[in-house]
């Protein structure tokens, strides 16, 4: 009976130490969402902040290619740019506007200085996933290097 247990319970942490990260844009907000928040004093700023804990299967993100789906948040205008904000969130709802959370934006920087045109349409982009889970006082993620899909 115990040998029936130990190899149940192997096969459990075994098929969730195999859980699928999802790299296409149906999903990965949702994963990037695992994230839980922590106040914490930071010694250099002296204040209380929070800091993202993000989970390992969000982690399993990190440095990878990913196609995200989301809405501009201009940073100079709505002009076509290089370097803008991505929401999974429309802009009157989004983390900086509404009440979203940080782990809802993330920064983006196109190939080659590439100008992304503004739209106020769900736009998809594909890029390589940078996750700060270090930094309070920065975005939660980053995509380098980003094209237009």
């Amino acid at each position: 009976m115990k040998w029936i247990s130990f190899i149940l319970s192997l096969g459990l942490c075994i098929s969730s130490s195999n859980a699928q990260v999802d790299f296409k844009s149906d999903n990965v907000w949702s994963t990037l969402s695992m994230v839980e928040f922590k106040q914490s004093y930071d010694d250099v700023y002296g204040i209380l902040v929070e800091k993202a804990e993000v989970s390992p299967i969000a982690m399993a993100l990190n440095g990878k290619e990913i196609e995200v789906e989301g809405y501009i948040i201009p940073l100079t205008g709505k002009v076509g740019q290089s370097h803008f904000m991505l929401s999974a969130l429309p802009q009157n709802i989004c983390f900086f506007c509404g009440g979203a959370g940080p782990e809802t934006a993330m920064e983006v920087y196109m190939k080659g200085e590439t100008k992304m045109e503004y739209s106020d349409q769900k736009v998809k982009v594909r890029g390589i996933l940078n996750i700060n889970a270090k930094d309070a006082l920065s975005l939660l993620y980053t995509l380098r290097e980003a094209e237009k899909i």
